[in-house]
């Protein structure tokens, strides 16, 4: 790609397209009682994803974009479980009956702040209320600096199948400038105690665009993070929002590198990772060939949510949680953002929805263009259209933006079949965004396309 192509289209900032519409057109029209209902409108019998949002940490990552809370004790977290306890009761009263839980995520914050028999508990009251059996998928995010043998025991015992690491970056320099020192060493052990336990799908998350980051210091991160041989990695831009994330004011804005510096810090990752044997799959995940998200990109049945790059087929997500985000078949769901609201709606017996999404027309039509372009960087507009009863000619008509990616080089289109060039990968959001009627019509604040 030409350094001035990149340079047009790097500093653009642009959605993560993990959901469509994407959450800043979400709006107060949809409140618990249109949740309520839609809930009691699912298919009985159909499988599910559910998501738990537990928002603590013990300390404050300056590059950190989730949303969370810094807590010292305990009994704050004890109280939000309670709330937990207490909505997943009031999701499943409306259901049409039980529903088949395919995959569980519990994200964060750190999710095993919570005691190990406060997991279990959070698991048992699961499994009251959605049926699970040994396929089904349940995954947690963890910090290694504060994983607990007794709870790595917990995790295995609660039926845990993959665990997400956060490594971001092994550079002392690094580690420094964001608040986050991890030794290499606490997340080996961290690795070896839960294979050992067994839970045997393991995840990495790495981060380029920090304070101090240079090509070579990432390279030293990921020949230390493959020599413990990860299932998956996945491979983040900083995302740089000080006005939004206001502890993200403690770095300091010259450490940072440009587009350009990104952009070359992100492909020797991806090279490296490669070399490694890694399949390199969508924007910025990689697998060993033999795991089933590699075995998904390669036969064209990826999926995107927001939880990234996964298998789940699923078409309903369920979110519990401050914060947290569901989509049904109608439209999306968003709980209250912070902890005291979320934990006071639950209180008064309601759920604690306060904004949604219906999905207009066309919104899974475009849904399923975007999707496709971000796992498999191609879609067949035609293919598309199909099941929709869509004209592929109209969508392309209403890509204004398309023609340019095309001139720039950036796309490649034969009929209805829209190709991303390959060595405009990083800009694969740009091209997705091509085909976004909502950009720019409400206040986002969006990361850098790359």
């Amino acid at each position: 790609m030409k350094p001035e192509i990149l340079a047009r289209y790097a500093d653009q900032p642009l959605p993560r397209y993990t959901s469509y519409p994407t959450a800043p057109h979400f709006g107060a029209a949809v409140d618990a009682r249109i949740y309520s209902e839609w809930l009691g409108e699912l298919r009985p019998g159909g499988a599910v994803s559910l998501y738990l949002h537990v928002p603590f940490c013990r300390s404050m990552c300056w590059y950190c974009g989730c949303h969370t809370t810094i807590t010292a004790r305990d009994e704050p977290i004890a109280r939000y479980l309670s709330a937990l306890h207490a909505e997943i009761a009031m999701v499943a009263d409306p259901l049409p009956g039980r529903l088949a839980a395919a995959h569980v995520h519990f994200g964060g914050g750190t999710p095993t702040l919570m005691k190990p028999a406060q997991f279990i508990a959070l698991m048992n009251a699961l499994r009251n209320r959605f049926d699970f059996d040994v396929a089904t998928e349940v995954a947690i995010e963890i910090d290694p600096r504060t994983l607990e043998p007794a709870m790595i025991r917990a995790l295995a015992a609660g039926g845990v199948t993959r665990a997400s690491l956060g490594v971001q970056s092994f550079d002392p320099v690094v580690q420094q400038a964001i608040n986050r020192v991890q030794t290499y060493e606490q997340t080996k052990a961290a690795t070896e105690g839960l294979r050992a336990a067994g839970v045997g799908g393991i995840n990495f998350d790495l981060i380029y665009g920090l304070p101090h980051q240079s090509v070579a210091s990432c390279l030293e991160t990921v020949a230390q993070a493959v020599s413990l041989a990860p299932d998956r990695v996945a491979v983040f831009g900083y995302a740089h929002v000080p006005s939004f994330k206001l502890h993200q004011r403690k770095i300091d804005e010259a450490a940072l590198a440009d587009g350009a510096a990104r952009h070359a810090q992100a492909e020797a990752i991806a090279a490296a990772l490669v070399d490694a044997g890694y399949v390199r799959i969508g924007l910025d995940h990689f697998a060993r060939p033999d795991d089933e998200l590699a075995r998904a990109f390669a036969e064209g049945t990826l999926h995107r949510n927001f939880q990234g790059y996964t298998t789940d087929a699923c078409k309903t997500l369920i979110g519990f949680g401050a914060s947290s985000i569901g989509r049904l078949p109608q439209g999306y769901v968003q709980n209250a953002v912070l902890i005291g609201d979320y934990q006071r709606r639950i209180a008064e017996g309601r759920l604690a929805t306060c904004k949604g999404r219906p999905f207009a027309p066309g919104d899974r039509l475009r849904a399923a263009v975007i999707e496709r372009i971000m796992c498999d960087h191609r879609v067949d507009l035609g293919q598309v259209c199909a099941p929709f009863g869509a004209d592929p000619d109209q969508l392309l008509g209403e890509a204004a933006a398309l023609d340019r990616l095309v001139a720039d080089g950036i796309a490649h289109r034969e009929d209805h079949v829209i190709m991303l060039a390959d060595d405009a990968r990083p800009l694969v959001r740009v091209l997705a965004a091509a085909f976004d009627q909502y950009l720019g019509q409400a206040p986002a604040r969006h990361s850098r396309a790359v």
